[in-house]
C-alpha cells in the first residue's frame, strides 16, 4: 500500500515508531541500502538488517549509538527534528537525554557548495556531527576600503555531547573572487591549527582546530580562531549557517571609514533556497562604524546581515 505525505504526517504524530519509519522510507522512495550509505557519510554505521528490523517492529533502537542514528535518519528522510525519536520515548533516561540534545542539520541544506563541503569533510575524516554543540559564538567581521571581506575572528563556547572530542572544523566561505590559497587561518586561543583544505572553485577554506584536551560528554570548552581574507570582490552581506538549535550568536561587522553602507538589515532564512524572512533595519554606529545582531536560542538555518552601498 502506498503512503502519502498526509499519511506520513499522521504517523509521525501518532506512531508507532516502526510504522512511521516505514511510511517515511516509502514516501521518500529511499531503499535501505541507500539510507545506510547516507548514514555512513555522517559517520554513523548501521546495517541494512538493523534498519529492516526497525521498520518491521522486530527491534527498537535503544542504545545511544542507535538513537544517534535515528537523529540522522530524521535528517536523511527530511523529517522535523525529534519527530521519530520522540516515538521511542518511554520516559527512560537514555531516550530522554537524546531528546534533550539539540538536533543538528547537515551543511548540505545550508550551503550552495554542499557537495564540496562534504568532500572536504571526508578528507578531514570529520563526520557531520562533530560531537560538539555551540553554546555561544561571538563573531567579529571586518569590511575593507574596497568593500571586501578583510577577515573575521571568532570566539566560541562549545559543549561536548560525547566523550573524546578534541577538535573543531571551521569553515570560511569567501565572497566572489576569493582566492582560498591566500586566505590565512589563525588559532587565537586554546587551540592550534591542524589540517587545512582549500577549494578554489567555491572560495571555501576548511580548517581543523585542535584542542589541548579531550573533552568528556557535558564538558565545555572556549577557543578562538580567525580567517584573514581580503582577496574577494565587493560584498553586500555576511551570512552564517547554523547546524544546531540553541545557544547565543553575536555578529558584529565593522566597516572601513571610507566605505560606509547607507543601510544595514538583519535577515534569516531556513535554507539557501528558501525566501528570506522579514528584514529588520540595524543601526550603524557613527564613531565605531559597526553594526551588530544578537540572537538568543538560534535555530538551524541561515542568519546574517546585508547592506546597501551608496
Amino acid at each position: 500500500m502506498g503512503h502519502t505525505e498526509a499519511d506520513l504526517a499522521q504517523m509521525l504524530h501518532t506512531g508507532p515508531f516502526h510504522l512511521a519509519l516505514r511510511a517515511a522510507l516509502a514516501v521518500r522512495g529511499l531503499p535501505l541500502q541507500r539510507v545506510r550509505h547516507h548514514l555512513a557519510h555522517r559517520g554513523i554505521t548501521v546495517g541494512v538488517t538493523s534498519l529492516s528490523y526497525w521498520q518491521q517492529g522486530a527491534r527498537r533502537p535503544q542504545r545511544p549509538e542507535s538513537l544517534r542514528a535515528v537523529r540522522a535518519l530524521e535528517e536523511v528522510l527530511e523529517l522535523p527534528g525529534n519527530s521519530l525519536i520522540r516515538l521511542l520515548d518511554t520516559g527512560e533516561g537514555t531516550v530522554r537525554k537524546e531528546l534533550d540534545r539539540p538536533p543538528s542539520r547537515s551543511y548540505r541544506s545550508l550551503l550552495e557548495a554542499s557537495g564540496t563541503v562534504e568532500r572536504m569533510l571526508a578528507e578531514l575524516e570529520a563526520p557531520a556531527d562533530g560531537g560538539l554543540h555551540t553554546v555561544g559564538h561571538h563573531e567579529r567581521v571586518r569590511i575593507g576600503a574596497r568593500r571586501e571581506l578583510l577577515g573575521r575572528d571568532s570566539q566560541q563556547v562549545v559543549r561536548a555531547h560525547r566523550d573524546g572530542v578534541d577538535r573543531y572544523v571551521a569553515i570560511h566561505h569567501g565572497d566572489a573572487g576569493c582566492d582560498p590559497a591566500r586566505v590565512r587561518v589563525s588559532a587565537l586561543e586554546n587551540c592550534r591549527t591542524g589540517r587545512v583544505r582549500r577549494h578554489p572553485g567555491t572560495g571555501l577554506v576548511m580548517a581543523e582546530l585542535l584542542f589541548d584536551a579531550r573533552l568528556r560528554a557535558g564538558e565545555t570548552y572556549v577557543f578562538g580562531y580567525g580567517f584573514e581574507d581580503g582577496t574577494g570582490g565587493p560584498g553586500q552581506e555576511y551570512v552564517r549557517g547554523f547546524t544546531y538549535a540553541g545557544g547565543q550568536y553575536v555578529l558584529q561587522i565593522r566597516f572601513d571609514e571610507g566605505a560606509l553602507p547607507v543601510r544595514c538589515r538583519r535577515f534569516a532564512q531556513a535554507t539557501t533556497g528558501a525566501p528570506r524572512g522579514a528584514r529588520t533595519d540595524l543601526t550603524l554606529s557613527g564613531r565605531h562604524r559597526t553594526v551588530h545582531l544578537v540572537e538568543h536560542g538560534v535555530r538551524p538555518g541561515i542568519l546574517g546581515i546585508d547592506w546597501d552601498w551608496d
